[in-house]
């Protein structure tokens, strides 16, 4: 069982939830940047949530099945073509051999996920399978996808129906889920460990002003453009650990929101940190586009990501 790549697309790389354990040792977490979206296509196919899946930038790659498998595409609607025809997203679908999976113009989002049932074969790295490609481990023989690769598939039981998925991801479970997601809405952050330090104006601006995208932004980090946010007076700090989300900011006062790849240790100071629950959404933002910071406070995120892993729960059973 296995895929060919026909085409490798921007940049598709295998990512699972991460490998955890090993930051002391100046090793990355790297994993899905969406993690929503990964775990809602693994569940479809029947896998594991930690099984691998294929993130999917931008520009998608072009696939062909040498078998028969079960799929699923979540993320981004990046155009995706089953043998020439519209792959309904969100959903299992059972492929034939000789199939061809392909990706044309993004609609909306950044990252799509693909999963397989059964999963891809990979030699996990240091417990995890996920790609860190600066470190050049993980993933598929440790890089993207290539052109003429050929990627092999765990063996699984492609029979449908999915009796319990049915049970487990129902219409109504989906549009439950689906209505905790605003696109537009504001980026939810509760309080960095340094907001005391910033000055009023830039905690106030944090929080009214829109900031963009730019254009240097990657799976280690989002940087943000938009008002100059400075300390109330300079201050010298030490480097410490680092998690997803931690917005720091370093001297020249442009916000830099740590995504999936990102450094294990840092000393800027950090204005706030991004909402679990608000990570996906903050990962399907493009290079140009605006976001807005909303700020709240620790108990209702807690309550906030509590909802998120029922919502996970319900569809893994």
């Amino acid at each position: 069982m296995s895929i060919e790549v026909i085409k490798p697309g921007a940049l598709t790389t295998l990512q699972d939830l991460g490998r955890r354990g090993f930051q002391h040792l100046g090793v990355p977490v790297n994993g899905a940047m969406d993690e929503r979206s990964h775990r809602l296509a693994n569940a479809l196919v029947g896998n594991a949530a930690n099984e691998g899946t294929l993130e999917i930038t931008l520009m998608g790659p072009a696939l062909r099945f040498t078998s028969s498998a079960v799929i699923a595409v979540t993320g981004a609607d990046l155009d995706a073509k089953l043998n020439g025809e519209p792959l309904t997203p969100n959903t299992a679908t059972a492929v034939s051999a000789g199939s061809e999976l392909a990706f044309g113009k993004r609609r909306s989002g950044v990252r799509a996920y693909l999963a397989v049932r059964g999963g891809f074969h990979a030699t996990p790295a240091m417990g995890s399978t996920s790609l860190f490609a600066r470190g050049g481990y993980g993933g598929l023989g440790g890089k993207p996808l290539a052109k003429g690769s050929v990627i092999e598939l765990e063996t699984a039981d492609v029979s449908l129906p999915l009796d319990r998925l049915l049970a487990a991801l129902s219409e109504d479970v989906l549009a439950n889920s689906n209505a905790e997601i605003n696109a537009d809405a504001p980026i939810r952050v509760i309080a960095g460990r340094e907001w005391g330090r910033f000055d009023a104006a830039s905690q106030q601006a944090f929080v009214q002003q829109p900031f963009r995208v730019t254009p240097q932004s990657d799976r280690m980090g989002f940087r943000l453009e938009g008002p100059k946010l400075e300390l109330a007076q300079d201050a010298q700090m030490e480097s410490e650990a680092l998690g997803f989300g931690a917005i720091q900011v370093p001297a020249d006062g442009n916000p830099i929101v740590l995504m999936a790849d990102r450094q294990t240790t840092g000393g800027y100071p950090k204005i706030a940190q991004v909402c679990a629950v608000d990570l996906p959404r903050l990962a399907q933002k493009m290079p140009g586009e605006s976001i807005a910071f909303s700020m709240i406070g620790l108990a209702d995120a807690q309550r906030l990501l509590l909802s998120q892993q029922r919502t996970f729960a319900a569809w893994e059973g």
